[in-house]
C-alpha cells in the first residue's frame, strides 16, 4: 500500500456501519505500548489533542488502550486483542509494539513512533514507499551520535573515560556502539560499555559504573531508557553526569 493509499484509508474509517440503534458506530483506535500507562499517559493526550485537531470530540472515538506494564513479551498478546476488537487502525508507540502489530494483522493500518530505523527493523520496505499496512514516524538518531558525544565533553570536559550506557536487546545497539568508538577515537578518550535491558538490572549497573572510572555517562537510546528515564535521573550514583547527560538529550528523552 503506498502512503497515499494509507491515508485514504484511514480517512475512510470515518464511515462506520450502523449500530443496531440506528446510531452509526464510533470508531475504535488502538493503542501499543510496552510500558506502564502512568509512565506514557502524555502520549495518550497528544493522541486526543490530534484526533480534536481533526474535529473529533471527545467522546466520538473510542481509544483502546494497551500496555505492557514494562514487559515487551507482552506486546504479541495485546496487539492481537487490539486485532480481535477489529480496530480501524493502530497506534504502535514503540519499536516493540510496532513489530508485535505487524505480526498480528496485515490489513489494520498502523501508525508507528519509534526511534530506530523503520526499514532495519523490518517495519517497511524503504522510508520513501513503507508499503503494507504500516507508516509512521521515526526519530533515527544514530547519525548524529558523535555530536551527542561532542555536547557531552563540553558539558564535562574533564572527563577521561565515558560510560556508555547500552540495552542489549535495542537493534541498533551495534550501530550506535561502532558510532561512539569512531568518535572517542578522534578524540583520545576511553568509553567503558555497560549494558542493562531491564528495569532491575539498571539498577545494578548503575552500581557498577559508580565504581568504574568513568566521569560522565552517556545513554544510550532505546524504547527502554526513554521510558525509565526518571529511575535513570533519580539514581543516586553518577547524578552529577546524569544531570548534565539528560540536558544534553533532553530533547530525546522527552518522547
Amino acid at each position: 500500500m503506498r502512503r497515499r493509499e494509507f491515508i485514504s484509508l484511514l480517512a475512510s474509517t470515518v464511515a462506520w456501519p450502523l449500530e443496531a440503534s440506528g446510531q452509526p458506530a464510533k470508531p475504535v483506535i488502538g493503542f501499543l505500548r510496552p510500558t506502564r500507562a502512568e509512565e506514557s499517559g502524555h502520549l495518550v493526550a497528544a493522541v486526543r489533542q490530534g484526533l480534536r485537531e481533526l474535529d473529533y470530540s471527545a467522546g466520538q472515538v473510542v481509544i483502546e488502550l494497551r500496555w505492557g506494564d514494562g514487559r515487551e513479551s507482552q506486546m504479541p498478546k495485546l496487539a492481537s486483542e487490539l486485532v480481535a476488537l477489529n480496530v480501524a487502525a493502530i497506534v504502535a508507540a514503540s519499536t516493540v509494539s510496532a513489530v508485535a502489530a505487524k505480526a498480528a494483522t496485515s490489513n489494520i493500518p498502523i501508525v508507528f513512533v519509534i526511534g530506530e530505523d523503520p526499514q532495519r527493523a523490518g517495519l517497511v520496505t524503504s522510508l520513501n514507499r513503507p508499503g503494507g499496512n504500516m507508516t509512521g514516524v521515526s526519530f533515527y538518531d544514530i547519525p548524529i551520535t558523535g555530536k551527542r558525544l561532542t555536547l557531552l565533553r563540553e558539558l564535562v570536559p574533564n572527563a577521561e573515560t565515558i560510560a556508555i550506557l547500552q540495552d542489549p536487546n535495542s537493534i541498533t545497539g551495534q550501530a550506535e556502539t561502532r558510532e561512539i568508538e569512531t568518535a572517542v577515537r578522534a578524540s583520545g578518550q576511553k568509553i567503558l560499555i555497560f549494558k542493562a535491558g531491564s528495569e532491575q538490572e539498571i539498577n545494578t549497573v548503575f552500581s557498577s559504573i559508580a565504581r568504574s572510572a568513568a566521569g560522565a555517562l552517556f545513554v544510550g537510546g532505546g524504547p527502554l531508557f526513554n521510558a525509565r528515564r526518571n529511575q535513570l535521573i533519580g539514581l543516586p550514583h553518577c547524578m552529577q553526569s546524569l544531570r548534565a547527560m539528560r540536558s544534553a538529550r533532553m530533547w530525546m528523552l522527552a518522547d
